[in-house]
């Protein structure tokens, strides 16, 4: 059913005029608490000496102070990527025993809701507030100029964690910040909008959207710092377990030192989105599981959830749409490969459960538990299709869209999950994981990519244990739950800024009373023109574009193809009545664009790669033609020059000792893409990696001599364009001494996580051949780079 669009004049009309009565809201709130509180006058005595004067004791900062009994400790899990269907404890094929744990020891929610993509799920969990309302509809790799876009979470909308930390609370976050602007994350900052200035007093992880699991791009508050080589019981390195010890340890430290002092810990993994990274002993815990296929994971995944009672009896299992392909329709080569990519992915998701664990282990066995809430999300949103529909073995290809042949997957199947590789499966297993809903991640027009398992526990506070909750809630409601529980009021200015008002919904009430009614009674849905609204158990739906594609097909999006769905009747969204209840649905799609209105939503925007564009959001490199670097500076690709398909020249004052010296003078990205200039067996020689499946490599002729040499590579790009090939051209003191072909270039990222690299080459080697971090031995003085 198709709306006449005439009708959208006055709707936005309406929707307008709501936005400006909410826009009034945030200036008249009713809440008085202002944060930080005004300091006190003295209560004291001032004499002319300490004898005749009485002193006050200054009080700790702890909860206590402001009249609260024993507020619980906090632990917040948030899993990336994750379906509905993928965790054991709610039907899905891989035992989650942790998540299992806490649902035993509290609740479990059926009808939760994300926002169908990670850096917009997370601010609305820190803030309380929609998506668009913190100016994060997208991520922030593809924000632009408009209010619900920018990625900048505004001063008005305080997380929770500074309100928390105002109150006391020792705030702690491991694992991904997705939350900070492409072109603040480099060593300048700002860092208004790093974990610190988000309300956390401390924090190690990533900052970005994914990162390698073996070699992971680490930062320590402010500092970027290499991964040690093994975790702290002397295993191999891996990510997960890594921030696990740090977050056991930060919990133990803060108990012995201040037990007074409740802790807020805010575990946010980087699995299990790509790339799918794990100890092999996870995989083959899954050996052969998953060799009957996605069709067939579906078909027991609903009996299991039925059984189980987080799916209603009733429930019908929605199609697989006509692009993705039926399992048995494939040749075996591919069924080989992508039940080996499904292994890993399981094991994956089972190792993150188990580092969990750890976690949850160690406040028990500090008799924390019983008063320590415990949220476990299962995913910021649903499980992600960006493998495309024959998986991928690098993500950068995905990104750059770059095809990979069975053949190379076929061939590399046996190091699936290890560092060899950034993989990650075929869109059909992350359908799969999203059973019974339809579509995926990205899609917050279905539940396929918004609904996700969540679990709460807190022995002391909640009576139930193991039981069943089906209100319909959203992730805006966390952060008003976890303040209720607390105890503690949304103030209504912080830092001296006027506050947007809170617009979750606290979920208290459903602690101890299964059958209270719904108090989030409307919520809608957008990304990527991707359209949904929630309203009193009726769902809208307008699906726009298709993870696996580049580009969403051309639209009118104020005229899409809205389905209709009752939900409090049909849990799966599996029967469109939009042709027998035009009205209905008519009235659902007019509230769309009032809470598109209030929200920030418009304008409506489908576009995807047109929106990484940097030239969309503020830059550090902007206008500049020459850029002259010391030596071991380290930049992320938001704050590096864009070298992508564009002529430049990369000149290196260095002296090299008598005895020769080697190393890297200039390096972009890693073993999944990028290029590197270095010094090596006595040649200059440049390396182009195209994503793993093609490499250029140029090397001098002649041993380059020693003493105070400049050393240059020209790059002339044979077109200003995406893919163009280029010639390269190698230089000593102006001496050309090498000459070669760049044949295909890297057209959109060349990195999600590597940075751009002076006198060194940080986590992954962009070739083969050296050790890391090959850092240069003689006297690098500087590197330019000129824009030609």
């Amino acid at each position: 059913m198709s709306p006449n669009p005439r009708r959208y004049v006055y709707y936005l009309t309406t929707a307008l005029l709501v936005a400006s009565l909410h826009f009034t809201h945030i200036h008249s709130c009713d809440a008085q608490e202002l944060l930080p509180r005004p300091e006190e006058s003295f209560q004291g005595k001032i004499g002319l000496t300490y004898k005749d004067s009485e002193a006050v004791k200054p009080q700790l900062k702890i909860p206590a102070t402001f009249g609260l009994e024993v507020p619980p400790n906090i632990l917040l899990v948030l899993v990336d990527d994750a379906g509905y269907g993928q965790f054991g404890t709610f039907g899905g094929g891989i035992p989650t025993p942790t998540l299992d744990r806490i649902a035993e020891n509290g609740l479990k929610y059926t009808r939760f809701h994300t926002t169908a993509l990670c850096s917009p799920t997370r601010a609305a969990l820190l803030t309380g507030r929609n998506h668009h309302s913190v100016a994060s509809g997208v991520i922030g790799e593809a924000g632009t100029g408009f209010p619900g876009y920018t990625g900048i979470i505004p001063a008005s909308a305080a997380t929770m964690a500074e309100i928390l930390r105002e109150y006391g609370y020792a705030n702690a976050w491991f694992g991904k910040n997705h939350n900070v602007p492409d072109w603040e994350t480099s060593i300048v900052g700002p860092f208004d909008r790093w974990a610190d200035g988000l309300g956390f007093d401390y924090f190690y992880g990533f900052v970005g959207g994914d990162t390698d699991q073996f070699h992971p791009a680490l930062v320590e508050n402010r500092r970027r710092l290499e991964p040690p080589e093994t975790n702290e019981d002397g295993s191999p390195y891996h990510f997960t377990t890594d921030i696990a010890d740090h977050a056991i340890r930060m919990i133990r430290a803060s108990q012995a030192v201040a037990p007074q002092r409740p802790f807020f810990v805010y575990f946010a993994t980087g699995a299990t989105h790509a790339p799918h990274q794990v100890p092999k002993e996870w995989i083959d815990k899954f050996d052969g599981q998953f060799d009957d296929g996605w069709d067939a994971y579906r078909e027991k995944t609903i009996t299991r959830q039925k059984k189980l009672g987080v799916v209603p009896e009733d429930a019908k299992l929605t199609p697989r749409p006509d692009s993705l392909p039926a399992w048995d329709s494939l040749p075996d080569d591919e069924k080989r490969v992508y039940a080996r990519m499904m292994e890993v992915f399981a094991g994956f998701t089972a190792h993150t459960d188990h580092e969990v664990g750890r976690v949850v282990n160690a406040i028990e066995e500090l008799g924390e538990l019983d008063n320590t809430l415990v949220i476990y999300m299962a995913g910021d949103n649903g499980s992600s299709a960006e493998g495309g529909l024959s998986g991928l073995l690098n993500e950068m290809t995905f990104f750059n869209a770059i095809p990979e042949p069975l053949d190379t997957k076929l061939a590399a199947i046996d190091t699936l999950g290890t560092d060899r590789n950034y993989n990650h499966f075929p869109a059909a297993w992350a359908w799969a994981m999203d059973t019974p809903f339809q579509w995926t991640k990205q899609i917050a027009s279905h539940f396929g990519g918004t609904r996700n398992g969540l679990a709460i526990s807190w022995p002391k506070g909640i009576k139930a244990r193991g039981e069943v909750r089906d209100q319909f809630h959203h992730v805006i409601d966390i952060a008003p739950t976890i303040l209720e529980v607390v105890g503690v009021q949304i103030p209504a200015e912080f830092n001296g800024v006027a506050q947007k008002p809170i617009e979750g919904v606290s979920m208290v009430y459903t602690f101890d009373n299964a059958n209270a009614e719904d108090r989030r009674t409307t919520q809608y849905f957008e990304m990527l023109g991707n359209q949904g609204i929630y309203h009193d158990g009726w769902m809208a739906s307008a699906l726009c574009g298709i993870p696996w594609d580049s580009e969403s097909p051309a639209r009118d999006l104020l005229n899409m193809d809205w389905e209709l769905y009752h939900v409090e009747e049909d849990f799966s969204q599996a029967n469109n009545l939009a042709s027998e209840q035009p009205e209905k649905l008519a009235e659902l799609v007019k509230l769309f664009f009032s809470e598109a209105a209030r929200y920030q939503v418009l304008p409506l925007d489908d576009r995807k790669t047109q929106r990484l564009d940097v030239a969309n959001r503020p830059s550090l490199t902007a206008g500049r033609e020459t850029f002259t670097y010391p030596n071991l500076l380290r930049l992320p690709e938001g704050a590096a020059p864009d070298l992508k398909h564009r002529s430049h020249t990369i000149t290196a004052k260095v002296t090299l000792p008598e005895t020769g010296g080697e190393g890297m003078l200039l390096t972009q990205g890693g073993r999944f893409a990028g290029y590197g200039l270095m010094v090596r067996d006595g040649r200059l020689i440049y390396h182009y990696n195209l994503a793993g499946v093609e490499r250029f490599t140029i090397e001098s002729d002649d041993r380059i001599p020693t003493g105070e040499v400049t050393l240059k590579a020209v790059y002339i790009t044979d077109e200003n364009k995406p893919f163009a090939g280029a010639t390269l051209s190698l230089f000593v003191d102006d001496k050309k001494v090498g000459e070669g072909r760049v044949e295909k270039s890297i057209p959109n990222r060349v990195t999600l996580d590597e940075t751009f690299d002076v006198g060194f080459d940080t986590g992954t080697p962009v070739m083969d051949g050296y050790d890391m971090p090959f850092k240069f031995t003689g006297q690098l003085k500087s590197v330019t780079v000129d824009l030609n």
